[in-house]
């Protein structure tokens, strides 16, 4: 946008009231705490123009301040505030002006993502459902729709997290839309987490010969950030693992233990030594994965339900492979059973039932 057409959007707000402020927020898409922060005004100021709408003035100082921020904002950011200001003049509903209180959806999102860590899964699903029920997808409506997308994110990890993985109303079914609402949105970091999301459930699905091959290609996309991209490298030995490409694994796993050493990323530098004993399990080193699954047991962090599922059925599986220690092992699996059970992780459960059957077969 040339500095003349600023100049035009700048004055088309002609004057300052709380509903410009919104709208101008809006336009920038920051929560009222973050705009507060990026005008330097105190958070309170922002909610009393909001609140008061077009019947509040902020004063001429402030609106200077207003007028430098929508100048310095992004030719994209702009365009959307002149559309919003078009819309509220002639009348049309704009997203500052919807039923949808969306600062209240993201606070909500924040929570369901608590909820996720603590396994709380009917709360999650309220949270969601709350929204999801309620909103009518507009394409017009950018804010609403990234919010949705993400919406349908968290679904679709609430289902992952069961275990309801394929079919109508998955995590599939979900992460797709979602896919498809990040992609008319054109945010591409959030495409390629989706992505990597459903790779995730191609090999949930056992499809473990061609989630290899995708994550593989991930772990060089630009679009992802350097910690999802080490999270791939890890996700292809995981996947190689599980196919009993034990070596083949190990060389995957242990460059993404490094990065994940050098981001200062404690809780996936333990779960890479989960997943690095386990292979090494496969191998029959079973003294590499003794050592290696005390590493990780020893330096866990953000121990939610589902991850102390996951580290404890890789240590039993790990001793029920020595006679000397299978007596341990079964007892911390039926341990683990229970957990699963009791937080509904359906996934993990059959995960459990598989170890159980391959002990009883080798007996």
């Amino acid at each position: 946008m040339a500095p003349a057409d600023v100049n035009q959007v700048a004055a088309t707000a002609h004057h300052w009231s709380g509903r410009e402020a919104r709208l101008l927020r809006h336009a920038l898409r920051l929560s009222v705490r973050g705009f507060a922060g990026y005008l330097g005004v105190a958070v309170r100021t922002v909610a009393k123009w909001e609140s008061g709408g077009a019947a509040t003035v902020p004063r001429p100082d402030t609106q200077a301040i207003l007028d430098t921020a929508l100048a310095r904002a992004e030719p994209e950011a702009r365009r959307r505030f002149e559309v919003l200001v078009r819309q509220a003049g002639a009348g049309t509903p704009a997203v500052a002006q919807t039923s949808h209180d969306y600062e209240s959806w993201a606070d909500d999102l924040d929570r369901t993502l608590a909820c996720l860590g603590r396994q709380e899964f009917p709360l999650a699903r309220t949270l969601l459902d709350r929204w999801l029920g309620r909103f009518q997808p507009n394409s017009n409506d950018t804010r609403g729709m990234y919010l949705y997308a993400r919406s349908l994110r968290l679904l679709g990890e609430v289902q992952q997290d069961q275990g309801v993985t394929h079919g109508p109303m998955s995590a599939q079914h979900n992460y797709r839309k979602a896919l498809r609402v990040f992609t008319e949105l054109g945010t591409p970091r959030r495409v390629a987490q989706l992505e990597l999301k459903l790779v995730v459930l191609d090999e949930m699905a056992g499809r473990l010969e061609s989630a290899a091959r995708q994550y593989e290609s991930l772990t060089t996309d630009e679009r992802l950030s350097s910690h999802d991209r080490a999270q791939a490298r890890l996700w292809v030995g995981t996947a190689l693992s599980k196919r009993g490409l034990n070596e083949s694994a190990t060389r995957h796993i242990v460059p993404a233990i490094h990065d994940f050493e050098t981001m200062d990323e404690p809780a996936d530098w333990s779960i890479a030594h989960q997943k690095l004993a386990l292979a090494y399990r496969g191998s029959g080193n079973l003294t590499a994965a003794n050592q290696a699954i005390e590493v990780a047991l020893s330096n866990r962090v953000n121990d939610t339900p589902l991850q102390k599922v996951r580290l404890s059925t890789a240590h039993a599986h790990i001793l029920l492979s020595d006679r000397a220690t299978a007596e341990t092992g079964m007892t911390i699996l039926d341990h683990c059973a229970k957990v699963s059970t009791e937080y509904r992780l359906f996934h993990q459960l059959r995960s459990i039932e598989g170890i159980r059957a391959g002990f009883v077969r080798q007996a």
